[in-house]
């Protein structure tokens, strides 16, 4: 007899591993440490959304808004948008693979940069589609190999904006440039999960073009400058009818009803969310500068989280880091499934993480092992 088999796609997929949170949890001997492998926020949510979070506790039995009107009505009112054209969803993640299953299928391509969000490839595999890769020039998101890679397959294009893990951006022009030159058919998803962070006047988040273009998309966070990472809250603003599609598509409570009311407060809390850019503003520089010190490559990044090279010689390379970082009770993230295992990924934390990671950092250059 014939077992039953998952569609064709489904067992090239390699399992999404977030940023590990632990030391020693495979052996039964988890300890503390210091995570930084995550790009969460560093100082927390709002204390307003964590209030607002414990407020709904008895109300639990209840089926939240499927809708999230009012969640959507805060976003709209703090971005100037249509509420109608917006859909929220359990994390962009959840709003990526809608957007992927709704547009793209069998025999169909999507589109993104070969050190893209890994949840492109896997949102395309799963979908049936074939996941295609344009190469990336010194780790930066290249407008024409995108577009030399579209074909009449095309459904999707995905580009992050800026870029995760790389932490590298489009400017305006070259967004809208890459926009141009799609097919009318082609559905543009810009990911803008780290847009809150972004203080450079020639960047565009995508929202301008989703206003205006029938082909565009534009994705958001809860999980990162609002540390709202675990429960889980996304959101996109599109065209109409890319909106009724996904509407279709979701879970008709895609989105608890904790994860609204926190999100609804933390949009309110505008002293809470400056003090978040302040923070990143002030220590993703300094981390940057003080490990290149070290004679290490730091890429540029506009996100909240630097991009590390390490020598490829053993013992001096990447791997040989992350061994040493967690040694001394500190996680990066390790960058083999995203192309590039020379490299370690370093979110931005509090002060006294980000002195300890790179003190940790100049023992192990210096190749000192820590007592």
């Amino acid at each position: 007899m014939t077992a039953p088999r998952p569609r064709p796609g489904i067992m090239e997929i390699q399992a999404y591993q977030g940023g590990k949170a632990e030391i020693g949890a495979a052996t039964g001997n988890a300890r503390p440490a210091i995570k930084l492998s995550a790009n969460e926020s560093a100082i927390g949510p709002s204390p307003r959304a964590v209030e607002a979070y414990k407020a709904v506790a008895d109300r639990l039995h209840r089926y939240p808004d499927g809708g999230a009107a009012a969640l959507r009505g805060a976003i709209a009112r703090r971005h100037n948008l249509d509420p109608a054209r917006l859909v929220c969803g359990a994390g962009s993640d959840e709003l990526i693979a809608l957007l992927t299953k709704a547009y793209a299928g069998p025999g169909e391509e999507v589109l993104f940069t070969e050190h893209g969000f890994l949840m492109y490839k896997l949102a395309a595999l799963g979908a049936g589609a074939t996941p295609v890769a344009a190469p990336e020039t010194s780790l930066r998101a290249d407008v024409d190999a995108l577009l030399a890679r579209v074909t009449t397959r095309t459904r999707l294009v995905f580009i992050a904006n800026p870029n995760n893990p790389t932490g590298s951006w489009l400017t305006r022009d070259e967004l809208t440039r890459l926009h141009a030159g799609l097919p009318a058919d082609v559905l543009l998803v810009v990911d803008a999960a780290y847009a809150e962070f972004v203080e450079h006047e020639d960047y565009a988040s995508g929202i301008e073009l989703a206003s205006t273009a029938d082909n565009v998309v534009m994705t958001r966070t809860f999980s990162k400058l609002y540390g709202l990472a675990s429960l889980r809250l996304g959101w996109l603003f599109g065209p109409a009818p890319v909106v009724d599609v996904i509407n279709r598509l979701r879970g008709p409570f895609n989105v608890s009803l904790p994860a609204q009311e926190a999100g609804i407060a933390a949009l309110e809390d505008l002293e809470h969310e400056a003090e978040a850019r302040r923070h990143n503003a002030t220590w993703l520089p300094w981390l940057a500068t003080e490990i290149e010190k070290l004679g290490l490559v730091v890429y540029p990044s506009v996100g909240n989280f630097v991009l590390v090279a390490f020598p490829t010689e053993p013992g001096s390379d990447a791997a040989a880091a992350n061994a040493h970082l967690e040694a001394e009770g500190l996680i990066p993230r390790a960058m083999g499934a995203y192309g590039l295992p020379h490299c370690l990924r370093i979110s931005v934390g509090l002060e006294a993480e980000n002195r300890a990671v790179v003190a940790s950092l100049a023992r192990f250059r210096e190749g000192r092992v820590a007592a």
